[in-house]
């Protein structure tokens, strides 16, 4: 199993939130165990029933154990109930009940039967709330009430009892049941939150897509339309030996350049990174996703190729730190000192340290920076941190200073 440490904020409460479950599901059997081990079970004569209790009673936690987990799955869309183990589940719930009643009626149990009750069908309840509407659920659980006020007056008990013990026994169980499917509903709500967050970004990458192919389009279009005239215009002129044919090519030739000219422009401008957009960008989205961020830049105004490479440092900064660890803060500051700036990218709730093997986005940016002699430091420090700094050298002529 990931060491908690390791995991993400998501998978801290999936994990949470479905030992919650199972811990609600065996609280019953244990406790039910538990009672069929007191003195006034074991003086009242009838051990073979009470092993017998005991033996269903350990099979029907097995059992739900089991259940929830394709139950919990069920409820968020990710896996079928096997219908075989939900009938045996069914049973051994029933052969329990049916052991404590029969206890009931050979032994004194008037002060235990509603907690053995209780514990006894607590579990197969609290599934069984997973899997059908809450209208089916409360119906259910009234059936069960109903049962249970049966064998209640049946083993001799009062009416004032009863007013007290079914309203205990029905908000027991019933209180069970909603914590189970409350808890597993807030889990649902998260990972749908999770998934609209990954369309939501793969909308983002699709939609830059298609800015790019029109952009492409805009630009190749017309000229490569003119380009086919053009072209078509000088193979009838050199059929016919005419020396204009010699003019349209040189202007096919012209705007064959223009056009890679400007396919370079369109692609420059797609790769390159402009670092106060990027800054502001890093803001929001951390901000979104619920980590305060401080963001420091000076009014000093850097070459665009320094801007660029620095400006893809915050960007793949930014995506580790929502990738990696569980950060709740980030603080990114930009500086120059001694003809060099230094971009500084902090953050608390580091996990595992980033891998820098080759092909990865550390490598990447370390490519990036070589091209303006720059270099880059990326580790964990003191306090469960991770920092990232970039350095770049840069000529005082290249400084200026924004009015």
């Amino acid at each position: 199993m990931k060491a908690w440490s390791k995991r993400s904020g998501l998978a801290k409460v999936d994990l949470y939130t479905r030992g919650t479950v199972h811990l609600i599901v065996w609280i019953g059997p244990l406790g039910l165990a538990l009672l069929l081990m007191t003195r006034p079970v074991r003086q009242g004569g009838q051990t073979p029933v009470q092993l017998a209790t005991l033996l269903c009673c350990v099979v029907a936690g097995v059992l739900c154990g089991r259940l929830v987990r394709h139950a919990m799955d069920v409820y968020l869309g990710k896996g079928q109930m096997p219908p075989r183990l939900l009938g045996q589940a069914a049973a051994a719930t029933a052969a329990t009940a049916c052991g404590v009643a029969v206890l009931a009626y050979t032994v004194d149990l008037r002060g235990l039967l509603p907690t053995m009750l209780a514990s006894a069908v607590v579990p197969f309840l609290t599934v069984h709330s997973l899997l059908v509407p809450n209208r089916v659920s409360v119906v259910v659980q009234l059936g069960v009430l109903l049962a249970v006020a049966g064998l209640l007056a049946a083993t001799g008990s009062s009416v004032p009892e009863m007013l007290i013990v079914l309203p205990a026994f029905a908000f027991s169980t019933g209180w069970m049941a909603f914590t189970a499917r409350a808890s597993m509903w807030v889990l649902a709500v998260m990972w749908e939150l999770r998934e609209a967050r990954d369309v939501q970004a793969r909308l983002a990458v699709a939609e830059e897509r298609l800015r790019f192919g029109r952009d492409l389009h805009d630009v190749l279009g017309r000229n490569l339309a003119v380009i086919a005239l053009k072209s078509e215009l000088a193979v009838q002129l050199a059929r016919r030996e005419r020396p204009e044919a010699v003019d349209q090519m040189t202007e096919v030739q012209r705007i064959a350049q223009e056009s890679q000219r400007e396919v370079r422009d369109v692609v420059r401008g797609y790769r390159e990174a402009d670092l106060r957009v990027e800054l502001e960008g890093a803001r929001g989205v951390l901000a979104a996703a619920g980590i305060a961020c401080t963001v420091t830049a000076g009014d000093t105004v850097l070459p665009g190729d320094v801007q660029s490479a620095l400006g893809w440092v915050v960007r793949e900064a930014t995506t580790n730190v929502l990738r990696h660890g569980d950060a709740r803060r980030c603080t990114i500051a930009v500086d120059t000192a001694d003809d060099t700036v230094v971009l500084v990218v902090e953050n608390d709730g580091a996990g595992a340290p980033v891998s820098a093997a080759p092909g990865s986005g550390l490598t990447g940016l370390r490519e990036r920076l070589s091209a303006v002699a720059g270099a880059l430091e990326a580790g964990p420090v003191d306090g469960g941190r991770f920092r990232l700094t970039a350095r770049v050298p840069l000529a005082q002529a290249d400084l200026r200073e924004a009015v």
